[in-house]
Formats: structure tokens, C-alpha cells, sequence
């Protein structure tokens, strides 16, 4: 189980996270492989609304199949090809992760692994 703070000094969050997260001694760490924006038969959403939304559905199962929700994500980094798909993102992110507030980082960059991918979602969750 990991805690989560905004210690003073600092300025307060602008968004859905924590400044710090604190994995405590003898929890299990999983590091997830990159989540994007498919369905489990293997397709692409073809609007970054649904890719959002099938890249957050994809971690919550990952979580999921390892007894593991939400709240057990330790940092977030969430990639996106255009800075105007934030929104988007950020609907799906509190759709999936309701109340959960990891350490994030939201980075704009040039290109995913295919060129149709336009959001990518790298997790490390703990357990324990």
C-alpha cells in the first residue's frame, strides 16, 4: 500500500495528483507495459476520446487481474501526441481512476510506437 502527500513548500497540485508517493517495505511493485488506446480484440479507437478511454480501461484490468484497484497506482505518466487531447485524457482518467491521486506526469510528444496512437499510459502500481 503506498501513501500519498503534498507536503508544504510546495505548491498545491494543479491537477488529479499527489506530489509524492510512498511505497512502503515488503509491498510488491508491478510495472506495467505501456497501455494505449485498444480494445482487448486488439483494435484501435479512431478518436483520442476512445483511445483515452480504452487505455485507462486497460490498466484498471491489468490492476484488476493482479487483486489490485485505482488506488494502488503509485505514479502515472500519461503521453499524448497533441496537446489539445488533455481534456479528453482527463475524462477518461477520472471516469477509470475516480478519487485516485498518483504522482503523474502529463508529457506532449511527437509520436507513439504506431502512427494511429495518440495517448499512452505508463503505470507502476504496488500491492501489499
Amino acid at each position: 500500500m503506498a501513501t500519498f502527500s503534498n507536503p508544504a513548500g510546495v505548491a498545491a497540485p494543479i491537477g488529479m495528483y499527489s506530489h509524492c508517493a510512498q511505497v512502503k517495505a515488503n509491498a510488491d511493485i508491478f510495472y506495467f507495459a505501456g497501455q494505449v488506446g485498444s480494445k482487448p480484440d486488439g483494435s484501435y479507437g479512431e478518436t483520442i476520446e476512445q483511445q483515452s478511454d480504452y487505455a485507462y480501461a486497460n490498466v484498471i484490468a491489468l490492476l484488476k487481474a493482479n487483486g489490485m484497484t485505482a488506488n494502488d497506482i503509485v505514479k502515472l505518466n500519461v503521453f499524448v501526441t497533441d496537446r489539445g487531447y488533455r481534456d479528453a485524457a482527463n475524462v477518461a482518467r477520472k471516469k477509470h481512476l475516480g478519487e485516485a491521486r498518483p504522482a503523474s506526469t502529463f508529457v506532449v510528444c511527437a509520436g507513439l510506437a504506431q502512427p494511429n496512437l495518440m495517448i499512452e499510459l505508463d503505470v507502476v502500481a504496488s500491492k501489499g
